[in-house]
């Protein structure tokens, strides 16, 4: 739940993309990811609530799967969202890069600062969101949030096939790594033109702008911010959503 006492940020309007067309295969057979539900309510909708709980985004826009819309729509007005911002719901393409680049052409005009938030992530406290406005607001052309690595990570060289063992490559420092979370932010101008340049699929957007040879800086992530991927992250999301109820009384 967002804090209305808090000032609006000044400057540049922001709005939020969602992707949110794709089919989720780990997490089993059934609706797309987007729409499994969490505490009985769609992650998509925790997703938006998260993005509009930042008073500094006047816009979210959804990007649904290409035949579903229309049902994307009708769950969004079926569920109480913050009055101060706008909804937009666009079909979206066959990657994640192509519906990034839908929605983003679905922005008005005056739009600034863009963040693109994986549906996926509906727990993202509005914290995290308003650091990495701020970083976008005070320069930075890309921003995402991050998080040290817990786990000693290894460099090997990929099985051959299924199940052989995988020989170790090299052990990167792990001091120097971050795990990638979002929303990511970007200046809008720089996210466009990434999008017009880089032609090959990528993971992130952040990853886009680094190839312009432009710099992607770190603001700290969140636990709670993780990825819902597989069941055991959906057991997890119940038990924070359980914990914000006890702390908040919602």
């Amino acid at each position: 739940m967002s804090d209305d006492s808090r000032p609006t940020p000044s400057g540049a309007r922001t709005a939020a993309v969602i992707p949110a067309a794709g089919r989720g295969v780990r997490l089993g057979p059934g609706a797309p990811k987007a729409l499994r539900t969490l505490n009985g309510t769609p992650m998509l909708i925790h997703a938006v609530r998260a993005m509009a709980a930042s008073r500094a985004v006047s816009l979210v826009v959804v990007v649904a799967p290409p035949d579903g819309a229309a049902e994307v729509k009708t769950l969004l007005d079926a569920h109480a969202l913050p009055e101060r911002t706008d909804f937009l719901v666009v079909p979206g393409g066959e990657s994640r890069q192509e519906s990034v680049r839908i929605g983003l052409d679905a922005l008005p005009p005056g739009i600034d600062i863009v963040l693109v938030h994986d549906a996926a992530r509906p727990l993202v406290p509005v914290d995290t969101v308003d650091a990495v406005i701020e970083a976008v607001r005070d320069g930075a052309p890309a921003v995402v949030p991050a998080l040290p690595l817990a786990d000693t990570v290894k460099q090997v060289e990929p099985a051959r096939a299924p199940g052989e063992p995988e020989p170790v490559v090299a052990t990167p420092e792990r001091a120097r790594l971050r795990a990638v979370q979002t929303p990511q932010g970007f200046d809008r101008d720089t996210l466009v033109r990434a999008h017009e340049t880089v032609t090959e699929n990528v993971t992130d957007d952040a990853s886009m702008v680094e190839q312009l040879g432009l710099r992607v800086v770190v603001v700290p992530g969140h636990e709670e911010a993780f990825k819902v991927t597989r069941p055991l992250d959906l057991v997890l999301a119940e038990a924070v959503l359980a914990r914000r109820r006890l702390n908040d009384g919602f």
